[in-house]
Parts: C-alpha cells; sequence; structure tokens
C-alpha cells in the first residue's frame, strides 16, 4: 500500500474531476509576522481590516471587496455562504457550488492564469494554504498591490471553522460568519448526540473508496472522512494508515467492511453497480448484504459549511435505523 502524496491527490481529484488562489484596491500593506503564527483573526469592525493569513502575514484591507477572485473551491463556497457571492468574479476550473461559479469566470487551477485574474481587477484574493505551488504566480500578483489573503489548509472541523471566520473578516461579513458557524456546531452536536446510542456491538466497520479499480484508493487517518466516521462511532478500515492510500483489491478485501461508501457518484455512473459487479468482492459482508452507497464527494472532502450536509449524508447510510428516524 503507498501513501499518496498531495501532488498526487491533486492530480488524482483533476483525473476523476474531484477535487479531493487576486486587484487592485487602496493602500494594502503587509508586514511579517512569527512564521508560526496560527491564521487568527484581530479585533475590529468595518473597513479598514487587518487581518492574519496562514502565512502569518498581516494584510490591511482598506476598503470593502467589491471584486473576488477565488482560487480554492472551498473558498468561493465559504464566499457564497457569507453572501459575498455577487463579488465573485474569478474561479477556479474546479469549482462547481453553487450553480451561479459556472458562469463565472475561469482562471485555472493549481498554476493559474496570472494574466487572466489581472484582467479581472480584483480587490481581494482568496488563495489557499495547500494550493501555493504557484509562487511566481502570487509574488506577481502582490507585486502591484493585489491583496492575497490566504485561507488555512483546514484539516479538522475547527480548522474550518477558523477559514470561515478569517474570510469573513476579509469580506466585511464578520457577523454572517459567526452564524455559520455557530449553525455548524449546533448540528454537529446534535449528530454525536445521537452517534453515542450506538454501541460497540453495533459500530460498523466502513471502507471509503475514492478513487475505484484500477488505482483504488481510500481515505485514513487525519482526513474529513475519518473524521466524520469517528464522529458517527463507525470504524474506518483504513484508519490504520494516514491520508490518502492505494490499495490492492486483495488488500481492500481483506479489511472486510461492513459498508461501503464511493464518493465518485458524481463523475462516474452506477458507481455501486461496479463495485457489486467485482467477482473477488462477492463474499464481502457489505456486498452481501447490499450496503454499498454513493455520497457526495464535495460534501465529505471540500473544506466548507456543507460539511456537515456530508457527516448527515454518511450517517444516514451507515446508520438509517438510527439517523433516519
Amino acid at each position: 500500500m503507498r501513501k499518496l502524496n498531495r501532488s498526487l491527490i491533486a492530480m488524482s481529484f483533476v483525473l476523476l474531476f474531484l477535487v479531493s488562489l487576486i486587484g487592485c484596491s487602496g493602500a494594502n500593506t503587509k508586514e511579517q509576522a512569527a512564521p508560526e503564527s496560527k491564521a487568527g483573526i484581530e479585533q475590529g469592525n468595518g473597513f479598514p481590516v487587518t487581518l492574519t493569513d496562514a502565512t502569518g502575514t498581516k494584510i490591511t484591507i482598506e476598503n470593502k471587496p467589491t471584486r473576488i477572485v477565488s482560487l480554492m473551491p472551498s473558498n468561493t463556497e465559504i464566499a457564497f455562504a457569507l453572501g459575498a457571492g455577487d463579488e465573485v468574479v474569478g474561479v477556479t476550473d474546479w469549482d462547481n457550488y453553487p450553480k451561479e461559479v459556472l458562469e463565472i469566470e475561469k482562471v485555472g487551477g493549481l498554476d493559474f492564469n496570472v494574466e487572466k485574474v489581472l484582467a479581472l481587477e480584483p480587490d481581494l484574493v482568496l488563495a489557499n494554504a495547500s494550493g501555493m505551488s504557484n509562487e511566481e504566480g502570487y509574488k506577481q500578483l502582490q507585486s502591484v498591490g493585489v491583496p492575497v489573503v490566504v485561507v488555512p489548509d483546514a484539516t479538522s472541523f475547527d480548522g474550518v471553522y477558523d477559514s470561515i471566520a478569517l474570510i469573513g473578516k476579509a469580506v466585511g461579513a464578520d457577523q454572517k460568519a459567526t452564524e455559520i458557524i455557530s449553525t455548524m456546531k449546533e448540528k454537529l452536536e446534535k449528530i454525536k448526540e445521537k452517534a453515542s446510542t450506538i454501541s460497540d456491538e453495533e459500530k460498523k466497520t466502513v471502507w471509503v473508496e475514492v478513487q475505484p479499480q484500477p488505482d483504488l484508493y481510500t481515505t485514513g487517518k487525519d482526513t474529513f472522512m475519518d473524521d466524520m466516521l469517528t464522529l458517527i462511532n463507525a470504524k474506518n478500515a483504513a484508519g490504520d494508515y494516514e491520508g490518502w492510500v492505494q490499495f490492492t483489491e486483495e488488500d481492500a478485501i481483506s479489511l472486510n467492511p461492513d459498508v461501503i461508501v464511493v464518493t465518485y457518484g458524481f463523475y462516474v455512473e452506477n458507481p455501486a453497480e461496479m463495485v457489486y459487479s467485482r467477482p473477488a468482492w462477492k463474499d464481502v459482508p457489505a456486498v452481501k448484504k447490499n450496503r454499498v452507497f454513493e455520497v457526495d464527494a464535495d460534501k465529505t472532502n471540500r473544506s466548507g459549511p456543507r460539511l456537515i450536509e456530508g457527516v448527515e449524508e454518511l450517517a444516514s447510510v451507515i446508520y438509517p435505523e438510527v439517523f433516519n428516524k
């Protein structure tokens, strides 16, 4: 079994269409903070605002942004949830939610088109710490005074809350950000409360398939999917491994999962039937008991407000007797 590094994750997301970063405003000042500083929000309402992004850089945004370019789908979803969707003028090739983004100018992927971004005349660019490979592109944007806010690469729900708060501050929607975070926390607590009624004897082992054969990949610990399974009191069949991991068919079958969840249904026709049709899987408990389900990949992996919907969807297919009452 092989671990999938970040670059391969990005490539895999593009191949599956899963997924698994900018204008000229008034005065924009930056000063370097300590590298170990955590992205945080400084106090104060209205503009100008000063915040610290994921790189530890302090950024002052003089006026409320009216032309935003988002270089990560999760940033886009957060911006729309905050009510700043009308100000978004550029997004990545991977953006697909909400439906309005399908009509917004595309600026590329991780290796975004700097000229196209600049042509949109943004007064705010929302980048992401996981997509900072195009260093030269960011330098070009910053050299002409474009405020670039790097959002944390969230790997936990707390990280998502931080990202929502940071973007909320940048776009002038602090109160809305607080409301979204509060709602997410309340829903998560209700899910945990229901999950607490599931006994150890009822606990199910789940194989999560994020990419089908011949390159069979699953998700291990330190991923949102693993966190979600833990939250609903289910066991990740690949929980002993870290990140995105490639399995052989034989090794995957040996895990004997009670439930199989596939996350590529939006891009592959009848994914559950694909699993059922594999001759070698016929004796796997999940296959024998017809417990193979597809879930929305974006809701379960994209670090935005819809993650709660992802938890609810997982819970409803794994423990319908508990969560569908």
